[in-house]
């Protein structure tokens, strides 16, 4: 049962299609498509069959052990050969995987990474610390009420104290000559 749909039921000025026609054309389709799989699996199928009578011809099985025993003996050097093939196969692919990450990673490194711009934000230093340490440990810190307060004094030397400049140089160049030869 085959139904023929045209594209003027789907045209924008015509009725907004039914909900009955709508499924209905959907289970044609998927029909229709059940039928392609089911054509491909007989299709795979038979393509299977004609290469392995192509390239495997059955065995010839008649003939004493020893003739049997050689022809397990040559099935299993195939094996084998394969086997080597594929392992040399698959260490080349590992080998080329490799090395494109080494190549992802210089093209990242060569490109650079982009920082973003930032910005500067005013913020306290109770969030300051909540941010470093984390939002489980709470913070609260007032700094100013550790600081000492301070007195700016000046302090006024007499200027007797002072004494002459020179000797204060002869007492310094005294010091420097104790700390040579130490």
């Amino acid at each position: 049962m085959t139904q023929t749909v045209f594209l003027h039921d789907f045209h924008p000025n015509r009725k907004k299609m039914t909900s009955s026609r709508r499924h209905h054309l959907k289970s044609l389709i998927l029909q229709i498509a059940l039928n392609w799989i089911e054509q491909e699996k007989k299709d795979n199928v038979a393509a299977k069959e004609a290469y392995m009578a192509e390239h495997c011809p059955p065995p010839e099985l008649s003939g004493d052990q020893n003739a049997l025993m050689e022809y397990c003996k040559k099935l299993q050097a195939t094996i084998d050969k394969i086997d080597e093939e594929r392992y040399d196969a698959e260490a080349k692919v590992q080998k080329a995987d490799k090395e494109i990450e080494d190549l992802k990673i210089k093209v990242v490194d060569l490109r650079g990474v982009k920082k973003p711009a930032l910005k500067k934000v005013r913020m306290s230093a109770d969030s300051m610390l909540q941010a470093l340490l984390g939002s489980k440990h709470k913070v609260t810190m007032d700094l100013r009420s550790n600081l000492k307060q301070v007195k700016k004094e000046v302090k006024e030397e007499p200027t007797e104290a002072v004494g002459d400049w020179r000797k204060n140089i002869e007492d310094k160049a005294d010091r420097k000559k104790m700390f040579e030869t130490s």
